[in-house]
């Protein structure tokens, strides 16, 4: 396979103790960023076989490069991971934006049959190429500012017809773009209108629906919206326990709106990750710190609902429970795609460095999704990474509203911006 070298740059390894983890500011320097100067990534096919400081690669190493990229002193990072988007669905939801302006809140929307139950509406309403379009439209914005793994949650079909319809087109966009994309069946996001008044019996439905779904190898994972407008502590524990029997990995919309202990449920059964977390009690907390269940903080969804009640943030990194990062990309409470903003809202709304930011969308990312072959500039790693034009990696979370991500390499091809 080729050997290319990727040099000139700061990496980012995200990597500390990388022995050429050295910086010229390095007694200034958070030493999560696992700073390297003049760096070098040679990879070999999709992997990366060698990272470090230019003047320390093996002769024999660059002897076997038959390619060579000089990225002109840029930084490099690895592709960023966003671990949580609900990307495909049918219209959008700009009036209540306007109508929670007038002051309509969130859970007053979704119970007068708006919100998620609008959404499913116009998702069914669309066909799968429709549906298809759109939602590469959504990944390509993602993909221009880094992004190389994305997680595609369902839960705007909620029926087993539309729900497979939407999982499939998930599966499409990764076969479809450069990009590693992961699905999550989220069937239990709303009861859906069809099953008004009988909760009980659509959580029975979506149990029978998950083996015929992971039998058209259609999910990853799956999820449920365990909230007051969602579902209840019992109807959740029924669904995840299906998911478990079924050998697939569970993960928790949890404390979102209250606190009903989701969480701790989620982390007795081991689940991957539980987002959102505003209302996270120091019961969850420890659940989680226990399970080693990160925590997925969204702050698009956070900002957009104008919530006043920030996740216990510190409280988590005291206890070491590991902090991801991800857009929420959906068309009630977070419509952005911009992950950069991202950075700079966990920055600015929940207080996290930028280090502490960048690791949450890619280390901690990666962990979300259960994958551990990236997230870092490491070697058996994929060749997944992010070249920038900046100075320094902390610029990425202090810019916003621009975008330096000046190219992507996916799998050790190069996919300029």
């Amino acid at each position: 396979m080729t050997h290319q070298l990727w040099r000139n740059a700061t990496l980012a390894s995200l990597c500390p103790g990388t022995p050429d983890a050295t910086s010229q500011d390095s007694a200034q320097e958070d030493p999560q960023w696992g700073l390297i100067d003049n760096g070098a990534v040679l990879t070999q096919g999709g992997r990366i076989e060698w990272v470090g400081a230019l003047r320390n690669l093996p002769a024999p190493l660059r002897q076997a490069v038959s390619r060579e990229h000089d990225l002109g002193g840029a930084v490099l990072t690895p592709g960023l991971i966003d671990c949580h988007t609900h990307l495909v669905y049918g219209g959008h939801r700009a009036q209540e934006f306007e109508m929670r302006l007038q002051g309509a809140s969130y859970e007053d929307i979704a119970r007068a049959g708006g919100g998620i139950r609008s959404t499913v509406m116009a998702t069914r309403a669309c066909d799968d190429e429709a549906l298809f379009n759109s939602a590469v439209q959504r990944a390509q914005a993602l993909m221009r500012e880094g992004v190389c793994t994305l997680e595609i949650k369902s839960g705007y079909g909620l029926s087993l017809h539309d729900e497979a319809r939407c999982l499939r087109v998930a599966r499409r966009l990764g076969d479809s773009l450069p990009l590693t994309v992961k699905t999550t069946c989220l069937a239990a996001h709303a009861v859906p209108p069809e099953y008004a008044g009988r909760a009980d019996d659509y959580v029975e439905a979506v149990c029978s629906w998950l083996s015929r779904l992971q039998a058209e190898g259609l999910m990853d994972a799956v999820d449920v919206f365990c909230d007051t407008i969602g579902f209840t502590l019992a109807q959740t524990r029924r669904v995840l326990l299906a998911a478990q029997a079924l050998g697939v990995p569970v993960k928790l919309h949890a404390e979102q709106l209250s606190d009903q202990d989701g969480a701790a449920l989620a982390a007795s059964l081991n689940a991957l990750s539980c987002d959102h977390l505003e209302h996270l009690s120091t019961k969850g907390i420890a659940a989680m710190a226990s399970a080693g269940t990160v925590a997925v903080l969204l702050p698009g969804a956070y900002y957009f609902l104008r919530e006043t009640k920030l996740p216990p943030v510190q409280a988590l990194l005291d206890a070491g429970v590991p902090i991801a990062i991800a857009t929420d990309h959906n068309p009630g409470s977070s419509p952005t795609l911009s992950p950069l903003l991202m950075l700079n809202m966990a920055c600015t709304l929940f207080r996290l460095t930028p280090a502490q930011a960048l690791r949450g969308m890619t280390v901690h990312a990666a962990q979300a999704l259960g994958l551990t072959d990236r997230g870092q500039l490491a070697v058996g790693q994929r060749a997944d990474f992010a070249v920038w034009h900046v100075n320094h990696p902390r610029e990425l979370a202090y810019w916003f509203g621009q975008n330096p991500c000046r190219a992507r390499v996916v799998y050790g091809e190069e996919y300029p911006v």
